[in-house]
């Protein structure tokens, strides 16, 4: 099978459906470019990420975990941006022609898009290390994209969901071990839940919004940086899960700080504009929880409020070529 069956057999095929019913998709995969139409007073947002084996996914891991990983962790980033998604390409690299991973890993992929409401608009295949880069594209309403720059002294900081749990289901992987609490830690791994709708909800209250990707220290940095202030946080307000707990309490809280790619969305807004959110969540019945951690300041860098004092520390978190 060359390249070029390759996509129109486990990718063209799969996504036509998807491509007939996007407006936005004027052109996908077939030809050298996709072509996409931008709707009226909105603004295109975009983000490439790539996953490598043996660094963002263990070299076992199955061609199913690795399709849901791979599309959840990108369009996280969506999220954060407070964005709708719309379509993706995918550059695809493989050691060697694997029908049945192939098949499993399409299969997955579509069933990822058609979650996140995404159509496959084109990409690459080539051979080589296992790789992964996906682009994903979404719109917002004109100037409305949530960035990282606008945290102001005395903004509310907030965290979706839990965190510590990607971290701890890193810890698992390769133990035999089957239980609900094991299980559902390596899905939070393996296959991250995108806050998509978080992100659109918060959109008119929130005034930085970043995705925790290399955690939450590191990527709240990234937004104090934008935005020139500090930040104080306390540990004791951190939501950590129950399953993380019971596998591992004494890592519990440094693994919510530092252990990224929890792919949950850390933002910040006014004091005013967080009882009028807490209003709106109460009215949605919007399902996801949302925690309240800290406030922005005005003395640059982090603090940290545990074992009861106040400590100032370092942005730990994932980096490469360290």
């Amino acid at each position: 099978m060359d390249e070029f069956s390759l996509i129109k057999r486990y990718f063209e095929l799969p996504s036509a459906e998807s491509a007939r019913v996007n407006a936005q998709l004027i052109q996908g995969i077939g030809d050298d470019c996709a072509v996409l139409a931008v709707p009226n007073n909105q603004d295109l947002v975009f983000s490439l990420d790539t996953l490598v084996e043996g660094v963002h996914f263990p070299v076992d891991a199955s061609a199913a975990d690795i399709a849901w990983r791979v599309l959840g962790a990108s369009v996280s980033d969506l999220a954060a941006m407070g964005a709708t998604p719309n379509n993706f390409t995918l550059a695809l690299t493989l050691p060697e022609l694997s029908e049945s991973w192939l098949q499993s890993f399409s299969e997955n992929l579509a069933q990822a898009a058609k979650q996140y409401q995404l159509t496959l608009a084109g990409g690459d295949t080539t051979k080589g290390p296992l790789t992964l880069s996906v682009q994903v594209q979404g719109f917002v309403d004109k100037g409305t994209a949530l960035l990282r720059s606008g945290a102001q002294v005395g903004d509310v900081i907030c965290v979706t969901g839990s965190l510590g749990d990607s971290r701890a289901g890193l810890s698992l992987l390769g133990n035999a071990v089957s239980s609900p609490v094991h299980n559902y830690l390596l899905d939070r791994f393996y296959r991250p839940v995108p806050r998509v709708s978080t992100g659109q909800l918060i959109k008119p209250y929130a005034s930085s919004c970043i995705d925790i990707s290399d955690g939450l220290l590191a990527d709240l940095a990234h937004i104090l940086n934008r935005s020139g202030k500090g930040a104080k946080i306390d540990s004791s307000l951190l939501p950590l899960s129950a399953p993380l707990q019971q596998i591992a309490a004494d890592k519990a809280l440094d693994w919510a700080l530092s252990g990224g790619e929890d792919f949950e969305l850390c933002f910040t807004l006014s004091a005013k504009n967080w009882r009028l959110l807490q209003a709106r969540l109460a009215e949605s019945g919007h399902c996801v929880a949302i925690s309240n951690i800290g406030v922005i300041c005005d003395e640059p860098g982090l603090q940290l409020y545990r074992n009861d004092q106040w400590h100032h520390v370092a942005a730990k978190g994932f980096k490469h070529f360290l």
